[in-house]
């Protein structure tokens, strides 16, 4: 009896073992909410996991910063104008982690809404095993102003920058915290973000027709930034308006030559 006991069980065994060994679960992908606490206040962000994610290697990894009309506390709205889209038109031109912090009404990307930004960007690495030498930034409008302060302020942090109708002085209609202008001097501000920058690489998007942000703004910051012998990329789009971003992130170039790009150890 005891033998007979042993034969007939011994295939269940088998199967429940087949069971545990496939039941692994798959890790989430595509945008998944998540959140990040600055004194006291949690923010919501979104993090664009690729299809063929897996644990096992590490990650390059976007910071997109959205523009004023994006503003809120949704945690959705920054993914539906700029980078989000492009990724949801052509996923498999996007082989990376890209995260997007969400600024709040009335605020500007400096001071909490910059450190809840990176708190973001921090949370995610460790999350899904980012790459810290291959961790780049990109914004559009305010978002664009942000890139370039972001990366002034943090040189050491990115491997590569994309502002896109960004810009360093604002427009009177929109104007930074006193603290924000503070950082850049009156008389050559474009030549005191260039020179915190360093070498960075970057790759400058604007149209010639923005009513919004002018167009000087990105010409400017391209030509002093090539005076101090940095890798400058610049593209003018004739006839755009304000919004350059749908161009821009659907450039076929754009990801692989931020991705091309990593942080000296």
């Amino acid at each position: 009896m005891l033998r007979k006991f042993i034969c007939v069980f011994s295939p269940l065994l088998l199967l429940v073992a087949c069971v545990k060994t496939d039941s692994t679960p798959t890790p989430a992908t595509g945008f998944l909410s998540r959140t990040v606490t600055v004194n006291a206040t949690t923010y919501r962000y979104q993090v664009c996991v690729p299809a063929d994610f897996t644990p096992k290697q590490k990650w390059p990894v976007i910071l997109f910063l959205h523009g004023a009309g994006e503003r809120g506390d949704d945690g959705v709205q920054q993914t539906e104008v700029g980078l989000g889209p492009a990724i949801r038109q052509h996923p498999e031109r996007f082989p990376c982690i890209v995260v997007f912090p969400q600024c709040r009404y009335n605020n500007v990307w400096f001071g909490d809404m910059e450190t809840q930004a990176l708190e973001a960007l921090e949370q995610t690495i460790k999350e899904f095993n980012g790459d810290a030498q291959r961790v780049y930034l990109s914004g559009i409008s305010m978002g664009g102003y942000g890139t370039w302060y972001f990366a002034a302020r943090h040189p050491e942090r990115f491997a590569a920058i994309a502002p896109v109708c960004g810009g360093v002085v604002p427009p009177p209609t929109f104007p930074f915290p006193p603290a924000a202008a503070a950082e850049i001097s009156v008389e050559k501000p474009y030549e005191t973000i260039a020179q915190r920058i360093g070498k960075i690489p970057v790759w400058i998007f604007h149209g010639d027709a923005d009513p919004t942000i002018p167009v000087t703004e990105s010409r400017q910051m391209a030509a002093v930034l090539e005076k101090f012998n940095g890798e400058v990329k610049y593209t003018e789009y004739e006839g755009v308006n304000h919004n350059s971003w749908d161009r821009a992130y659907t450039e076929p170039e754009f990801v692989p030559w931020l991705l091309s790009h990593r942080l000296e150890k």
